[in-house]
């Protein structure tokens, strides 16, 4: 049913479109049932390979059994850490793998990610991470990556960057790299069943933010604006349902919508929701959906009030979109969207160990993050500040 947010929008172009690229994964499967072909389209990749798992081996162990000799398995209990990464390399690198596979949230994809690419590479990871590392291109091609997503939300099956955590920086930062795209990502919204309540809701969340972010950047797209646009009544609308119970078919919509986050995200950019996350989880080690959930409504907030001409255009219309799914008016929708993911379960910034007294010093690194380049106007400083106290 075509909503009212969707009859009024209509896209002009005003102008020549300016140049653009499409980065994507080699092959995309999407659709329950997916799954079952992995065995046979990883093994054509070559005999051997690597596993990367999530913090549930048994939700990968149909996968590891399937593969048969050759394999393996190594597990990402959470968000990987520059240890981490060392760690699976020192193991990985004498196995002599043709192929990575991960199969897992958006934590296992990461991982996995990054063993692809640094795997074949030499000297230290150090060497070609950013901002804390040297940022340098990576020496070797990497190896094939496959991506098996147990999450909807993070999209990281469809990007080209992998993100590692740096506790004693404070930070996380990612490498990067356009062949490290997920040579094959089967995206299996089955994989997703029975994902725990809280999980669904922070990860759930992020795809909602992804699919928004995006839409109203000043990177977008035609591309990404046909992605986005027409899934965020439908991701929101998913989540919901999902707090009321498991629902087969919101699984669906929520997995879509994570997919078609990845994609615009990594050829759109995101914004300050990302620009603040990535900073927070750096510090707080907690999860990055949650981080994410807890800003949206804020940062929404915070842009709708600073923009003005096609950007505050773009923002009404999510605004309005996010209204009427939770049926209240498009002023009030951001404060709204806040509310209901409180009253969901979330955590607030300070649950998720935010000190006020560290305000500033998430806004001075906020502002240099990657993701800050795409919010679709300059948040100063008292703003940020202002986010982050009413999340």
């Amino acid at each position: 049913m075509t909503s009212a947010a969707d009859q009024e929008f209509s896209p002009k172009i005003l102008g020549p479109i300016p140049p653009f690229g499409i980065l994507t994964p080699g092959r995309i499967l999407f659709g329950r049932g997916e799954a079952a072909k992995a065995p046979g389209l990883i093994r054509a990749f070559g005999p051997r390979g690597v596993v990367v798992q999530g913090a549930d081996p048994a939700r990968a162990a149909w996968l590891v059994g399937a593969l048969g000799p050759g394999v393996l398995a190594l597990p990402c209990a959470g968000e990987p850490t520059l240890m981490d990464l060392v760690a699976a390399l020192a193991q990985a690198r004498p196995h002599r793998p043709d192929w990575v596979v991960a199969i897992g949230g958006g934590a296992a994809l990461d991982l996995g990610k990054a063993l692809a690419g640094l795997i074949p590479a030499s000297g230290d990871p150090l060497d070609h991470l950013e901002v804390v590392g040297k940022g340098l291109p990576l020496t070797a091609a990497p190896l094939p990556f496959i991506a098996l997503p147990t999450t909807a939300g993070t999209g990281a099956e469809a990007t080209k960057n992998a993100v590692i955590g740096l506790p004693e920086h404070g930070r996380k930062v990612s490498l990067r790299d356009d062949r490290m795209v997920a040579r094959l990502a089967i995206v299996d919204p089955a994989l997703t069943d029975g994902c725990p309540r809280g999980v669904t809701l922070a990860s759930g969340l992020d795809a909602v933010t992804q699919v928004i972010e995006p839409y109203v950047s000043c990177k977008a797209t035609p591309y990404t604006d046909a992605l986005t646009r027409p899934a965020i009544g439908p991701g929101l609308s998913a989540l919901l349902r999902l707090m009321a119970g498991e629902d087969p078919a919101a699984r669906d919509d929520l997995a879509w919508v994570s997919l078609c986050g990845g994609l615009a995200l990594a050829n759109g950019g995101l914004g300050a929701v990302h620009g603040l996350a990535g900073v927070i989880g750096g510090m707080t080690g907690a999860a990055h959906g949650a981080i994410c959930g807890a800003l949206l409504g804020p940062v929404l907030e915070a842009n709708r009030a600073a923009t003005s001409g096609a950007a505050r255009i773009r923002l009404e219309e999510v605004c309005r979109t996010v209204a009427e799914t939770l049926g209240t008016t498009t002023s009030a929708a951001p404060g709204a969207l806040q509310a209901w993911a409180r009253g969901a379960g979330l955590p607030g910034l300070a649950a998720l160990g935010v000190a006020p007294d560290r305000h500033g010093e998430i806004v001075a690194a906020a502002k240099t993050a990657s993701s800050m380049q795409g919010n679709p106007v300059v948040l100063d400083d008292a703003a940020l500040r202002g986010v982050l106290e009413r999340a």
